[in-house]
This record gives C-alpha cells, structure tokens and sequence, in this order.
C-alpha cells in the first residue's frame, strides 16, 4: 500500500470516530424518547463506522512522512463527501426521509452549514433525527478535519494543509507555532460561543432542547430549526436579538478573537475586512428598512426595523433563518438581500459566502483600475490592513470570484432544466452555491426544495460542498494534471 493510501484511509477511520462520538448523543436521545425507528438506524450506522475505524486504526499504520499539500485537497474532500453520505443513513434508515437522495441532500445541507431542506413538515420528524441534522451545522462550522486536528495532533498531516484546503476564506494565519494549538485555541472560542449562546437562550424561556439545537445553527451559522416557522416561531424580541448577535459574531475572522485577549477589541475594528463587514450589515439594514417604511410595510417601526437586521444578518452571514417571509417584500428590499448572497461573512469565519475580505480587495482593484486609466503613469498599489497586497494574492482573489461566478452559472443552467422560472433557478444555484439556505420565489424562507427532481438535489447537494471547501479543493480533482504520476509535488 503506498504512503498515500495509507494516509487517507488512516485519516479517514479517524473520521469515522467522530462521527461515532457525533451520532451518540442524538441515538442516546432516541433512546431515552422512545424513538425507536431512529435509535435502530442511528445504531445501524455507529455499530459499522465504530468497527470499521478500529480496524483500520489498528492495522492501517501511518507513513513515516506527513501528506502532501496537493494530497490534502483529496483528503479534504473525500472526507466531506463520506461524512455526507454517512450522515444521510440516519434520518434514511429511520424512515424519517425515506428518499436517500433527498437525506444526502439534508446531510449536505447541514454539515455544509447551508441550511436548505426538502422537508416539508419539520416538526413531525423524531427529535433526535433533527438534533443530529443541527449538530451537523456545529462539526461543519468551523471544519470536521480541523476538529480532529485539535484534537489528535500526532495523527501524521500538515494542520495547515487541512487549512488551505478546508477553512473558509483566502487567509487562514496561524496564531500559535503548532496548527494543532492554533485548531485547540479556535475550537475553545467556539465552545464559549457556543455555551453563552445556549444559556442566554435558556434565560429567555426556549427549552434546553430548542436552545442548544438554534446554538448550533447560529454559531454554525447553518440556519436548521426544529420548527416551520424556524426563529419566528418564538415570537420573542429577546430571542431574536440575542440570536443576531452571533450570528454577528460567528461572521467575524476567528483569528481575531483571540488577537483580542492581546490587543482588545479595538483588534477586530481596526481590521480592513472586519469594518467592510460591519458596514455592509449597517447601509444594507439603513436601506431595507427605508424601503419597507416606505412601502408601509406591516408592522410597527420597531418590529420592522427588527425583521430588517435579522434577514440583512442571517443573509450575509449565511445562516438562512428567518422571522419573516421576504419574499414578499418589496422589490428593492428583496434584491438588496439577493445582492448580500454574494457576499458572505469574514475569512476564517463558519459563514459561506465569496467572503467580505475578497469583495472589498475586489473594490480596491476597480479603484484602482480606475485611477490608473486618469492617470498612466501612476503606480497605484493595492493596500489591505496597511500592507501591500502581493499579484500572487490578488490573482488568487480575482480567480477565486470569476472561477465562483463560473460554477454557479452552471449550477444555474442544470437546476433550470427542472423548469423553474429564472428566479427560482438562479436563486437556487446561488443560496447552494453560497451555503445561504433560503432562496426566492418558488425556494423562498416558507418554502422548501422537495419540488426539485433528484438530479437538481443532486446538482445543489454538490453545489453546498464546493462553495463550503473553497470551490477548488475540489475542483483540482477534476483536472487530468492532479492525477498525472509524473507531477511534482
């Protein structure tokens, strides 16, 4: 077996484990509910990954040299691909979604941390099956690879491969020496996050159930709700405003909270990408919220302007819950939320999206395309955070956006072979692509995807897992270069 195989079979059955680990506390919640069809298919699937990680733990040992940087893009997305698969056979084994296309489509859905669904009535499926599909959000958010870096540093891979490969957005800095202390660091700010969201949930009256189910959605910032309604369903100002806090949060450059236990707060304001994302959140609320007063929408000023920053939060950040249907907002209020798909959250963060960090260099590049044609002769640099931005970064970046406009083109043109009107279909390919959730029209807040054909799931499903690992993890797979045997490494 050569040392290539060797890694990845071994990385995977480390993979199987925690998905073992992951799938035990929702079978235990099946159990002690008395849901017996998902405590059988949540134990159908634990008993073969549990034996299978063993067995290749113990006879599969690791090569003496750590994986390659090309290699990791295969690790990455083989490994994404397979927990995809194996977290569809729950809620497939348990009847709940007797469709295994439409539960892949779930799976991806939410380890992806997109957020859309085929279910059509959410609070009639087990408890525990919806526990798990949320659960996935948490794994997903801020990487499954990188949770296991954080927790087996010796298993034998370059942590930052699994970075470049796997974490969202065009920089992934190291804030410690070891990138398994840099994942261990990152992952214990994710717990807080996590566990204040939950009590301050708890305080406002949701049960312990509810309150850890919408943590993980909202730090995540995947967007699954246990109810039809999702978030509107607590009518709840309090709730609301304490879930588009972290969802703020969660849209934030990681690296910078911890930057902050050195530097203060001040660290994530005096941040280039961190003001651009702050900004955007206040002129597109400013703008929505006018057009709605305008229109004299429903509702009074303060659950308007409430509704607004909830949508403006959840769109840009990419998490897709909702408090209202904007669908039905005007026209200029629904296209300034579509404008927001294109956007995302900060590099780094559990948001989908092109990310803030590339549409503002982006805007950088048209100002100075524009200075250049005024004045020739002028050497106009491209600046970020007070540093000049290398070519090297700035074709990467400009790439990155032509390469993501490409594929959702094509996501486009397959979903709307299904017949959909234009809309519906870009929509479609667009919140997939972005790992956003809800799109519009016939795919809006109150709607679902089941109406789609299986091979339109399929083409979605696959949408969510390139726009959550960087669109060219995976798509250097596809190219006759990466599996020619005279490469270089």
């Amino acid at each position: 077996m050569s040392n290539r195989l060797r890694d990845l079979i071994r990385i995977e059955g480390y993979l199987l484990f925690v998905l073992v680990i992951a799938m035990s506390f929702p079978f235990i919640m099946a159990l002690s509910m008395n849901e017996r069809d998902a405590a059988s298919a949540f134990f159908m699937v634990i008993m073969p990954c549990l034996i299978a990680g063993l067995i290749i733990i113990k006879f599969v040992n690791p090569s003496p040299s750590k994986i390659k940087a090309r290699d990791g893009f295969l690790v990455v997305s083989l490994s994404w691909i397979l927990s995809s698969l194996l977290g569809a056979l729950p809620m497939f084994l348990s009847g709940a979604i007797p469709n295994y296309i439409d539960a892949f489509f779930e799976s991806c859905s939410g380890f992806t941390t997109t957020g859309a669904s085929i279910l059509t009535d959410i609070e009639s499926l087990p408890r525990s099956i919806l526990f798990w599909r949320s659960e996935a959000h948490w794994l997903g958010g801020m990487g499954i690879l990188v949770f296991i870096m954080a927790l087996l540093p010796t298993l034998g891979i370059s942590g930052q491969v699994v970075a470049n490969a796997e974490t969202p957005g065009p920089t992934k800095d190291k804030i410690t020496a070891k990138f398994s202390d840099t994942a261990k660091d990152l992952y214990l700010i994710y717990i807080i996050m996590t566990v204040t969201e939950t009590l301050l949930l708890k305080l406002g009256g949701l049960s312990w159930y509810d309150a850890v189910l919408h943590t993980f959605g909202t730090v995540g910032t995947g967007g699954f709700s246990c109810y039809n309604d999702s978030i509107g369903h607590f009518n709840s100002p309090y709730v609301e405003w304490v879930i588009i806090l972290f969802m703020i949060l969660a849209g934030v450059n990681f690296n910078l909270f911890y930057m902050t236990r050195r530097d203060g707060l001040r660290r994530i304001f005096k941040d280039d990408e961190s003001r651009f994302y702050f900004s955007v959140i206040g002129i597109a609320s400013l703008g929505i919220f006018l057009c709605l007063m305008a229109y004299d929408y429903a509702g009074g000023i303060g659950e308007t302007f409430r509704d607004t920053v909830f949508q403006v939060v959840s769109v840009l950040t990419t998490t897709g819950y909702m408090t209202d249907d904007f669908n039905l907002w005007p026209t200029f209020a629904k296209m300034a939320l579509f404008t927001l798909f294109f956007i995302g959250g900060c590099s780094s963060s559990t948001s989908g999206g092109i990310k803030c960090v590339r549409i503002l260099i982006s805007m950088k590049l048209v100002r100075r395309g524009i200075s250049i044609k005024l004045h020739p002769h002028r050497i106009a640099q491209v600046m970020f955070n007070r540093r000049e931005l290398s070519n090297n970064v700035v074709i990467h970046i400009t790439n990155f956006i032509f390469t993501y406009l490409l594929l959702l083109a094509v996501g486009f043109l397959m979903i709307s072979l299904d017949g959909f009107d234009f809309m519906s279909s870009f929509s479609a390919a667009a919140t997939c692509l972005g790992n956003i959730g809800p799109g519009f029209e016939t795919f809006g807040p109150t709607m679902n995807f089941s109406v789609m054909s299986g091979g339109a799931k399929l083409v979605c499903s696959f949408l969510m897992l390139f726009g959550r690992l960087e669109l060219f993890t995976m798509l250097v797979l596809f190219s006759k270069y990466y599996w020619n045997s005279n490469r270089t490494h």
